[in-house]
């Protein structure tokens, strides 16, 4: 029997949530995984565009000229999230079908040894062999290759991800993000536009850390300030090159 690589998802154990090899489990991870994504390519359409617009704020106080740069990041880094995670998906798309045709030929060629490989891996999971044995064959019976996709390979075979449904919420995600500080700049008084669309972009980052660290069961506080410091640091330095740049023109 050939070797077959291991899903990172199969270092999960039966019972745990989400484990590969409790039923439905992989569909709530997977869930739970595009929320925590689309989160963060939020607080990255928050964090860039508002590093843009106060940037080119620190350098003019044309309405106009912050606009036309502020839609200009909007446009192009919805663009590259979604060029980005179409990319990425499409690579764990075929390497997860690639592993499912692998399996498939293999219960075809040789069910007696695939039988014996699932027991062995309910066995390395915590279950006695009789009942490793009889829990494998009752799975193979009704289902083989989803069997072996979700204990051996950590894949939910009626759960293949969808590159274009993944670029698709990564760029609406990142726009959601980005219209906040954008929408603000435009919108507040001239003499009150930078310090108000810092308050605000420091309130949405605040938020996005502490729901992405509740997401992935991570301390809040800690995200919830290394999100605002970080965000707080970039518009500082944008505006800081933008006022420079601005008296130099």
């Amino acid at each position: 029997m050939s070797p077959k690589a291991r899903h990172p998802a199969s270092t999960t154990h039966p019972g745990e949530p989400g484990s590969a090899g409790e039923p439905g489990g992989g569909g709530v991870r997977g869930r739970l995984n595009w929320l925590r994504a689309g989160v963060m390519g939020a607080n990255d359409g928050v964090v860039s565009t508002a590093g843009l617009v106060v940037g080119v704020a620190g350098a003019t106080t044309d309405q106009g000229a912050i606009a036309v740069a502020g839609v200009s990041g909007l446009v192009s880094g919805a663009i590259s999230m979604a060029a980005g995670e179409y990319l990425s998906t499409s690579t764990q798309r075929d390497s997860e079908l690639a592993m499912l045709a692998t399996e498939r030929r293999e219960l075809a060629e040789q069910p007696d040894a695939e039988l014996d490989e699932l027991a062995g891996l309910l066995v390395e999971r915590g279950l006695s062999e009789d009942v490793a044995r009889e829990a494998a064959e009752q799975m193979m019976a009704r289902d083989p290759l989803a069997a072996h996709a979700r204990v051996e390979l950590g894949i939910d075979p009626d759960d293949i991800t969808n590159p274009w449904a993944a670029a698709f919420a990564s760029a609406v995600s990142f726009v959601s993000g980005a219209l906040l500080p954008l929408l603000v700049i435009l919108l507040a008084p001239d003499d009150t536009r930078v310090p108000i669309t810092v308050l605000s972009v420091l309130v949405a980052l605040a938020v996005t850390g502490f729901t992405s660290a509740t997401l992935g069961y991570a301390p809040r506080t800690r995200a919830v300030l290394r999100n605002a410091v970080g965000g707080a640091l970039a518009m500082g330095v944008t505006y800081a090159i933008g006022s420079l740049v601005g008296t130099q023109v």
